[in-house]
Order: structure tokens, then sequence, then C-alpha cells
């Protein structure tokens, strides 16, 4: 690697580093949206809050237009930097973020022809909110090919290893798509100046993430930047993995809308709030597992037993960190939406907030295993993954929400999670050996993710009671993860920093399969 390239980098960081970067740039939305949220639903009402929450979802859903170029360049970037080959990347970046701005465009007329039939017919948003809603999606649609095009620059910071100026622009964004909403209601009501703030806030974004880029890879947008013979090698790349980033935001969207469809924008908002809520919680799997990707698809290739060690720790990390939030957000559901939102959203979210908690759970552990599939050069199966399970969900919300309402979206969406997780584990022990025990310990963990989900699940009981339960099952996921799931190793460093609570959770001889069932093989 020049001088130059390794300048660019800057600092080396490790796994953690990088990770904790990720969780501080997106985890002070959290706090924003706390407090914002119950005053947007107050102040614009259920109707328009829950086309707001579209508007969320659609900004969200722009990463499709990319056709996997952002992941390309990422690759791309960083193979071309191993391999000396510096003077490439200022013409591959100008050409994969001009290809990307091309296809936001595309994509932005796609959605400005469709939002007439959106608005009247898909949605059926109320006549007296069509007008602002229009207004509305036409701002969404402006601001796609600025969401494509910062994608790709943001993928080629990471393909530096420069998660610092990532995140000092992820971090304000964040802040800006709750807090923006809010800023505008002391002057007007209505969605379209609403929607022309979070327009405004991604072309700030776009402007800053090409002045850092610029930064990071010297040269780029230099005379003759765009070369026409980068395409078929960004275009080849996105392949297997542009079907994931089309199918998996719809999958994650389409409850929202068939809600819509199926209930009314009323029930959207009891619905969105507890369910942007409790994924917060993906900001801690999704940022550890955007670190691991290279890292193992670096050491499968190199190092097999480094990948499996980096596999195995990815996941018992991911449950230890989630499991708690989970566990609390399922338990006291009832008073958590009351004391967030008040007693009507407590009365009817609460059931719906303990199937997104448990949902959430086994996704979170899954993280791990699609990004050791993706990273093992096999994005063809997450692929046909997704394509097999996006019709199943969709027939299978439709007939949860027209029978359950909410709650039946959010039992989809938990349904969904465990039979993705289940296929994700399997590929992923059959990846790093079936051999291997502990590809079987790692899927242990997912067993121990189940139970605890269908606990918070269906636990309709008294506040008394559900504490108590609560920490009878968190006893036993302590004694059942220090007996199966944790290696002589993780023992060892639990007993050497925390002394006092390795006397009090010995390692048994042997437990009794009626309290923990057939033991993994």
């Amino acid at each position: 690697m020049s001088a130059t390239a390794a300048a660019a980098r800057g600092a080396p960081r490790g796994i953690a580093t990088n990770a904790a970067l990720n969780v501080l740039g997106q985890a002070a939305p959290l706090a924003v949206a706390f407090f914002t949220i119950p005053l947007l639903t107050r102040a614009l009402g259920l109707p328009r809050f829950g086309v707001l929450t579209l508007a969320w979802a659609v900004l969200g859903y722009f990463s499709l237009f990319d056709l996997g170029l952002g992941r390309a360049l990422t690759k791309l970037v960083a193979d071309a930097d191993a391999a000396g080959r510096e003077s490439e990347v200022p013409s591959l970046v100008s050409t994969g973020v001009a290809t990307m701005f091309a296809l936001g465009l595309a994509g932005a007329a796609v959605v400005g022809a469709l939002t007439p039939w959106l608005v009247r017919s898909a949605l059926d948003v109320p006549a007296e909110l069509r007008p602002e809603t229009t207004v509305a999606f036409a701002l969404l649609a402006a601001s796609l090919p600025l969401v494509v095009a910062a994608s790709g620059l943001r993928g080629v910071l990471e393909a530096r290893l420069r998660f610092d100026l990532v995140n000092a622009v992820r971090l304000p964004l964040g802040v800006l798509t709750f807090l923006g909403p809010a800023l505008v209601l002391p002057f007007s009501r209505s969605l379209a100046p609403i929607t022309a703030v979070l327009l405004a806030g991604r072309a700030v974004a776009l402007w800053a993430y090409w002045r850092l880029a610029r930064r990071a890879v010297p040269g780029l947008g230099g005379a003759r930047a765009i070369r026409y013979s980068h395409l078929p090698v960004l275009l080849g790349f996105g392949g297997w993995m542009t079907v994931s980033n089309v199918v998996s935001p719809l999958m994650v969207s389409s409850d929202r809308f068939l809600l819509a469809a199926l209930l009314g924008l009323a029930d959207v908002a009891y619905y969105t709030a507890p369910y942007e809520a409790i994924t917060r919680l993906w900001i801690i799997p999704g940022a550890l597992a955007s670190v691991l990707f290279p890292a193992l698809s670096a050491a499968y290739a190199l190092d097999p037993l480094r990948a499996r060690s980096l596999y195995a720790r990815g996941v018992k990390a991911t449950f230890l960190i989630v499991a708690p939030v989970a566990v609390a957000a399922g338990a006291f559901a009832p008073e958590l939406l009351h004391a967030w939102l008040g007693p009507e959203f407590a009365a009817r979210g609460a059931t719906a907030l303990r199937w997104l908690a448990a949902g959430v759970l086994v996704n979170s552990v899954a993280h791990v295993p699609f990004a050791l599939v993706q990273g093992a050069g096999r994005p063809d199966i997450t692929a046909k993954l997704h394509l097999v399970e996006l019709p199943l969900y969709l027939a299978a919300s439709w007939w949860l929400i027209a029978t359950f309402g909410i709650a039946g979206a959010a039992a989809a969406f938990a349904l969904r999670a465990s039979v993705d997780a289940v296929a994700l584990f399997h590929q992923a022990g059959r990846i790093l050996d079936a051999r291997w025990r502990g590809a079987a310990s790692a899927s242990a963990w997912l067993a121990v993710a189940g139970a605890v989900a269908v606990a918070l699940a269906v636990a309709p009981f008294a506040a008394p009671a559900r504490v108590a339960v609560a920490a009878l099952l968190a006893l036993v996921t302590v004694r059942v993860v220090w007996r199966f799931a944790l290696t002589a190793e993780d023992r060892a460093r639990v007993e050497a920093h925390v002394p006092r609570l390795a006397r009090r959770v010995p390692v048994p001889a042997e437990v009794p399969s009626s309290e923990l069932g057939p033991r993994t093989p």
C-alpha cells in the first residue's frame, strides 16, 4: 500500500473501536426520537403522522436503487488499495457514484409517476390530506438521487476504514430525521415543509460525503474521471447483492403499507411507534456486522480459525448485549408504552411490542451469520433465501393483519425473523465446516434466543408475575449460556474479570435434561 493510501486510511482501528463508532453514529437519534415522536403524534394527528412514518420508510428503502454498487465500491476500492492499484481508485469512485446518481434519477421518475396512484388508491389517504401528501411524496422522489449517491460515497469511506468520517455525517443526519419535523411544528403542521426539511438534510449529507471522500481519495473528481470500462466490474459485482438490497427492505417496509391498506393510517401509527423504538436495537448488531463483514471476508480466505473465532464471538456478543433490552421491552411492554405514549398506545400496541421484541432479538443474533455468508463470497445464498421468504411473508402478513390487526403484523415479523435466522445459521455452519463444534455451539445461541423470544411474546401476566418470570428466565439463560455457549476460554475470561459472578454461577457437572431439553449435538 502506498503512503497516499495509508494516509487516506488514517490510523488503524480494531473491530471493537469501529463498531463503537458505528453505534455512536446511530444511537443519538434514539434519544431524539424518544422525545419527538410523542410530540409529533399529538401535533400532527395520527393520519398525518402515519404518512410521515411512511416517508421515513421510503427514505430507508431508497437504497434498493443503487443496484448493489455501494457495496461494490467498498469491495473494489479495498481490493485496489491492497493490490497497490491506488491510481485506479479516483476513476472507479467517480464512475460508480455517477452511475448511482443516474440510477437515483431514474428511480425518482418512477416514484414521481406512481405518486398519484399511491396517494389516491394504494394508501387511501383521506381527501383533506391528499394535496400535501402528494407534495411530500414528490419531495421524497427528489431526494432519491441524493440518498443513492451518498451511499456510494459512504461506501468509499468505509473501504478506507474512515468510520470516524462516516459517522461525523451519519450522526447529525439521523438526528435531523426526527428533530427536523419537530422544528417545523411552530410554523406549520403540513407534511410539505416537514418533508422539505428531510430533503434539505439529504442534500447537505451528500455534499459532506463528497468533501470527505475527496479528502480520503486524492484526485477524486479530476479530469476524465469517469471511465466506462469500470462499469462491467461494478455492475457484475452487484449481481445477487442487488436481489437482497431490493427484497430485504421491501419485507421490512411492507407491513406498514399493508396496515395502511387493510386497517388505515391510524393503525399504522399505533404499530410504527413501538416498531421504530424496538428496531433501533438493530444499530448494535448492524454496527458490529458492518465491521465484521470485511474481517470475516479476509479471514475466511486466509485464516479459517480466525474466521471461526470472529463468528462465534460476534454471535455471543450480539446476544449478550441485545437480549437484556429485548427481554425488558417484551416483559414490560404495557408499562413502557403507557409511560412513553399514553394509555391508548399501551392498550393497542403492547401485544405488538412483545412480538416485535421477540423478532428483533432473533434477527439481531442472525446478523452475524448473514455477514459470514456474504463475506465468504456467497451473496447468492442470502438472495435466494429472501426470494423464497418474500411471497410467504407477504401472504402471512396479509392474513395475520386481516385477522389480528397490528398484533398480527408483529407476529408475522417475528415468524419471518425466526425462519430467516434458522436458515442463516444452517448455512453458516456449512460454510465453516459442519464438523466444527463451534458451529453447533453458535447455533445453540439461536435456540436460546428463540426460547427467550417465545417467552416475550406470550407473557400476558400481571406486572408482579412478569417480574418473576423475567428473573427466572434470566437465571435459566445464564445457566444455559455458561454451560453450553461459552468456551473454556470464555469462562476463564469471566472468572478473571468477574470472580464474584463466576463463584455464584459454577460450571455444573451435568444439567438435568428436564430443565434444558435435548442437548445440541
